[in-house]
């Protein structure tokens, strides 16, 4: 399994930059380890909802969580303001950089994940053709 550490500069949009990482190293398909950093503002829209809400921070990212297949991503963050009030959501386009983000992906390509249309959700959701390692013949074992 492949890690990927990479930084994205003020001002850059956090999930395009993500995207247009996954895509720029011909990843299938990636999972977030981890991200630290700042949004200066952040994009998000909530559980059930279709609007997305912008606010303007700066906000610290507390946490970072999703996937990611060439069909599209799926990305949850958490957010803290200067009071430390939480606030989070998907993470949407628009969402912008403050100061950095350093971000830690697995390539999760050996999966085959994809994304298809779920009808009882009715959004893309992760789709994964498992692939099987070979086994290990019980003749080949010495005793």
């Amino acid at each position: 399994m492949n890690t990927h550490v990479f930084r994205l500069l003020p001002h850059e949009d956090l999930r395009s930059g993500i995207e247009h990482w996954c895509t720029e190293h011909d990843l299938l398909g990636a999972a977030m380890v981890t991200c630290v950093g700042s949004l200066r503002i952040a994009s998000l829209r909530m559980a059930g909802g279709t609007e997305v809400v912008t606010r303007e921070g700066p906000f610290e990212i507390v946490s970072l969580v999703g996937t990611w297949t060439r069909m599209g991503g799926h990305f949850h963050i958490s957010l803290a303001d200067n009071q430390g009030v939480l606030w989070g959501g998907h993470l949407c386009r628009g969402s912008k950089v403050y100061t950095t983000a350093e971000i830690v992906l697995i390539d999760i390509g050996m999966h085959n994940p994809t994304r298809t249309l779920d009808i009882h959700t009715g959004y893309p959701e992760l789709e994964v053709q498992h692939t099987t390692l070979p086994s290990t013949s019980d003749s080949s074992r010495s005793s």
